[in-house]
């Protein structure tokens, strides 16, 4: 695998080529990975996968046009093809007046800090199949398992780097470790599947085979025989596993592509009271070993910590540097890029907790849902109206109670948003993470 620096080479390599061939401005983005995984299914080796790949991808501007190509193709003639191609193909699109680069003066600058996501280590297929099968033997142990999906462990290594024709050249590395369980409880049609899984950018962060296992036998069990929800408006609360979803509909209504579209649900929200007034939703990029933690966007700007919502408000829009111009303000920073042109995205978001423990939180719930899994997509981007199929537990008295399945929760996210309390329990486990959190007056139906 290439170092970060030789990955830069490459980058401001297709660059340099981009404009002497025509180009008036250009950016490259290279990424290459390697992968190993092992996935064990009762007690036996099932499989067995690595892979290796690489992709650069190259955006030009001729004057307000612009184009883009990506390829795996390294070779050197290929890609003098690839560059003369792009140009030519930019010089034949339709003008767009949001087109370009990211402004000069606000590039980040200075060397890349180390976020710590490289751990160094290198793929051991042995150790990797002796966690994939402590992982399925602990699911396997719990009572009441009848079969077994597997359990795969695996590892990776990352290379990236970005490089713009106006003076950025940014890279970095990263290391991934991930663990995961899924059996199947009880015997024919009242079978019940579930699983548990965890990553981490160093091995030792990663959580013990042991605990992922039981956790999701566990699971699996729970759910066996389970009931008719009730229906009508009721008070739900969400695992934090599926919590999390709410905030990534809240991002993306926030991002600067559909604000310019006029696409989001919180247009002209940007002055009310979105949340209660203690919610504070924030992202942190420059988090030591956090998933999604970078110093710079995809554009080459400048990452901070910001508060998305504070004192249960908008802070403002997440924005590239095209939905900026198009909306005239400033690019935030939050820009992400895949082969073509850019998007955007935040980096470790949390909901912060609240002072109740879960438990607390449904004290006073007579009758009640407890959401484990949602299904589907059922959400509008531009009403913000929610439905989606669920399985979870009664809360009866404030107390976990008997499974339910095959049924939908619905409401609109703007009063879901309002009428969210958290729980104390946030725990930082993924990119985005959140407490157990309890939202009134939703309304169940079912099957």
């Amino acid at each position: 695998m290439l170092t970060v620096s030789e990955a830069l080479d490459r980058a401001q390599m297709l660059c340099a080529a981009a404009t002497k061939a025509g180009a008036d401005a250009a950016d490259a983005l290279y990424y290459c990975s390697a992968s190993t995984s092992v996935a064990m299914r009762l007690g036996a080796l099932e499989d067995v996968e690595r892979s290796e790949g690489q992709d650069i991808a190259l955006r030009v501007f001729v004057g307000q046009r612009s184009a883009s190509v990506s390829t795996a193709d390294m070779d050197a003639g290929e890609l003098a093809k690839l560059v003369a191609r792009c140009v030519a193909m930019a010089r034949e699109a339709p003008e767009d007046p949001y087109a370009g680069l990211a402004p000069e003066e606000l590039l980040f600058r200075g060397p890349v800090p180390d976020l710590d996501l490289d751990d160094g280590s290198e793929a051991d297929p042995e150790a990797l199949r002796a966690a994939a099968l402590a992982a399925e033997d602990a699911a396997r142990g719990v009572a009441g398992v009848t079969n077994s999906e597997g359990g795969t462990a695996s590892h990776s290594r990352t290379r990236f780097a970005l490089a713009t024709s106006h003076g950025f050249a940014g890279g970095y590395g990263s290391s991934g470790h991930s663990l995961s369980a899924s059996v199947i409880a009880g015997e024919g049609a009242g079978m019940q599947r579930d699983y548990a899984w965890h990553s981490a950018h160093h091995r030792p962060d990663l959580e013990s085979a042991q605990a992922i296992g039981t956790r999701a036998g566990a699971r699996a069990v729970k759910r066996l025989a389970p009931g008719k929800a009730p229906v009508g408006k009721l008070p739900l609360v969400f695992d934090p596993r599926v919590g999390s979803s709410l905030l990534g509909h809240l991002l993306g209504a926030i991002g600067g592509p559909a604000i310019a579209r006029r696409t989001s649900f919180l247009l002209g929200k940007e002055e009310e009271q979105l949340f209660d007034s203690t919610i504070l939703i924030r992202d942190e990029p420059y988090r030591p070993r956090g998933l999604r933690s970078r110093a710079f966007d995809g554009e080459g700007l400048p990452t901070a910590a910001r508060d998305i919502v504070a004192g249960g408000r908008l802070t403002g829009w997440l924005l590239d540097t095209a939905s900026a111009r198009q909306l005239g303000l400033t690019p935030t920073g939050h820009a992400s890029r895949g082969g073509g042109a850019s998007g955007v995205s935040a980096s470790n978001l949390h909901l912060a907790p609240g002072t109740a423990t879960p438990a607390a939180l449904m004290a006073d719930i007579g009758t009640g849902i407890y959401i484990t899994e949602l299904i589907g997509q059922g959400v509008n981007p531009v009403t913000g109206d929610y439905s989606r199929g669920a399985s979870g537990f009664m809360i009866r008295d404030g107390q976990l109670a008997e499974p339910v399945a095959e049924f939908t929760v619905a409401g609109n996210l703007i009063a879901m948003f309002r009428a969210l309390m958290p729980a104390d329990d946030l725990e930082f486990r993924h990119g985005i993470n959140v407490p157990t959190l309890r939202i009134d007056g939703m309304t169940v139906a079912s099957s």
